[in-house]
């Protein structure tokens, strides 16, 4: 997910690290803030893959700032993953949220069409945070009232998602 973002900001505009940091934080710090031990190793590894370049400029009042940008391979590379996103892309919803903020780079509407696709049969799943053997249970039929409130709040947050995923891939394949 971090090297995901990381490529998907820099797909965009050349950045210093702390601005990266910024934007990486804000799109998924509420759920796993971004250390700087851990993004600076991912770009890193970006950049020895070849990925990503560095580039030192003179600070304003400072020290000199690196400044990253995708290489062609790196902007390959963000396309081929957001066209073929692996599948705890499509389950995990952080993970989802990243690729989705950034599935607009990829040009073709089919293309689009299809990650979509992939979520929707996904969410289509009959699933369940708790279960009863191997049947899952539904808010209806559940005495606690936080575990009924889960429930309640992950139905309507996957009926909203549903229709938005309907709406959106017919919008981008008309006919199909």
């Amino acid at each position: 997910m971090l090297e995901l973002a990381i490529l998907g900001f820099l797909y965009d505009t050349p950045l210093h690290g702390y601005e990266l940091r910024k934007r990486i934080t804000a799109l998924t710090g509420h759920v796993r803030p971004v250390a700087e031990s851990t993004l600076y190793p991912a770009i890193k590894r970006l950049e020895k893959a070849g990925l990503l370049a560095r580039e030192t400029q003179p600070g304003s009042v400072a020290a000199p700032r690196h400044v990253l940008s995708l290489t062609e391979d790196g902007r390959h590379e963000l396309l081929r993953r957001l066209a073929e996103p692996v599948q705890s892309e499509i389950t995990d919803e952080n993970r989802w949220f990243t690729l989705l903020a950034f599935l607009r780079h990829l040009e073709n509407a089919e293309a689009q069409a299809a990650v979509l696709r992939r979520r929707l049969e996904f969410l289509e799943e009959p699933a369940s945070f708790f279960y009863e053997d191997e049947r899952p249970l539904r808010a209806e039929e559940l005495d606690d009232p936080f575990r009924r409130g889960m429930l309640t709040i992950a139905r309507a947050t996957s009926e909203a998602e549903l229709k938005w995923l309907r709406t959106t891939i017919r919008s981008l394949v008309p006919g199909r």
